[in-house]
């Protein structure tokens, strides 16, 4: 996935209550673990059972694969050296719009040697999935979908792998940012909170509709177009005055309903959404995805370190140097920015700010982790939508049915 050109909020908070402790919500079993066994199986059988499964991110610069082998528990097993198998062709699928067979046959390579990996006995049970992500979503008419089409009939014809019949097709950024929440909480092993809703695309998306099609403090001056948003199109254009930080944070203020009444006994964030209950996990915070990729756009944090401790105060700075920049000037203070997202530099600075310190109510001086990969056991892993995909494919087969798994 091309996360310059398409990113995806997520949040997550560190454990929130002692390992001892649990909370049933709507039939879901919060705890200190990332998976609970509903039950514990008594088949010795099963001890040394694993499972694997492939996941295509088609992006728009290329398309990877990924390889990842779990235990019977859904704990991830090395594959050789690697706690993943990873590779990755240039370009991307939307560079074949005009021919669809052969962006299909651009994922041949990827495909042989990912399933070259897996047990002859194991491939009929191993989920294949590919999602599609920023390149497709841009194409026009039935492009996209005929291109996945061809990528179907070969994955059928060519591979001994399990293929759904929902299996490939172009995922939305709700759903990218569920499944990169699934891995990261994963990856530390905790569970927090899942602020889907308010991922900078959408956000963006609500902070022009409040303003109605009129000019917006949030937009770069100088800067008159639209954006496009879930088929959606909403006017985004500057007042005479430009951009500004303050009346900026009193729109987003409204898109994050702070004064939403909360059905947990006062313990949420915005919006009326569930905190975790505080405790200990506020100690130690991660923010990922968006809000790694603007910081390191804007000089926040070094776009070369994986992590980077930062305070949210951090934000507030960089929000107000990026409102006051005209449109016509932001190019050139803002390189690592696509052209696309440079009118709303402003607008994404502020709402991440606002959504830390009055959304989430961490002080403005508290530390914080930004991060784009996560240690798991002796690796880095990526922290990316596509292991959570793979962990919801695998415990939706039927050994793993004794596993309490949520998304």
């Amino acid at each position: 996935m091309d996360l310059k050109s398409f990113f995806i909020f997520l949040f997550l908070l560190m454990p929130s209550f002692c390992s001892s402790q649990s909370l049933r919500i709507n039939n879901i079993f919060f705890t200190h673990r990332k998976i609970l066994p509903k039950q514990q199986s008594n088949d010795n059988n099963n001890n040394n059972v694993t499972s694997y499964a492939v996941i295509f991110d088609a992006g728009s610069s290329g398309s990877r694969v990924h390889v990842f082998h779990f235990d019977q528990n859904l704990n991830l097993l090395h594959i050789g050296n690697e706690i993943e198998f990873y590779k990755k062709i240039e370009p991307g699928l939307s560079a074949y719009a005009d021919n669809p067979e052969e962006a299909a046959e651009s994922l041949i390579p990827l495909l042989d040697e990912a399933q070259d990996i897996i047990p002859p006995q194991l491939q009929p049970k191993t989920p294949l999935r590919l999602g599609a992500t920023a390149g497709l979503r841009l194409l026009e008419g039935d492009t996209a979908e005929r291109i996945l089409q061809a990528v179907r009939d070969m994955f059928r014809t060519r591979s001994n792998l399990n293929v759904q019949s929902d299996a490939v097709t172009v995922i939305d950024g709700t759903q990218e940012g569920s499944y990169m929440w699934v891995a990261l909480n994963y990856l530390l092993g905790n569970l927090g909170n899942n602020y889907l809703r308010y991922g900078s695309d959408a956000a963006r998306a609500e902070i022009l509709n409040i303003t109605h099609n009129s000019a917006n403090p949030c937009v770069l001056a100088d800067f008159d177009g639209t954006y496009a948003y879930s088929g959606n199109e909403y006017r985004a254009y500057a007042p005479t005055s430009g951009s500004s930080f303050e009346k900026c944070r009193h729109i987003v203020r409204k898109v994050l309903k702070l004064e939403a009444p909360c059905p947990y006994n006062k313990e949420c964030t915005f919006g009326g959404i569930w905190s975790g209950g505080g405790g200990n996990g506020q100690k130690n915070l991660y923010v990922a995805t968006s809000f790694f990729y603007i910081a390191s756009q804007t000089g926040i944090v070094d776009p070369n370190k994986p992590n980077s401790k930062v305070i949210p105060e951090d934000y507030k700075v960089a929000a107000k140097r990026a409102c006051n920049t005209k449109y016509e000037d932001a190019a050139s203070i803002y390189p690592l920015i696509t052209i696309d997202r440079l009118p709303y530099v402003c607008m994404d600075l502020t709402y991440q700010y606002t959504l830390l310190v009055e959304g989430f109510g961490i002080d403005p001086w508290q530390e914080i982790t930004v991060t784009q990969q996560i240690e798991y056991e002796d690796a880095s892993v990526d922290a990316s939508w596509p292991l959570g995909s793979a962990i919801e494919a695998i415990s939706s087969l039927p050994k793993f049915e004794r596993l309490m798994y949520f998304i």
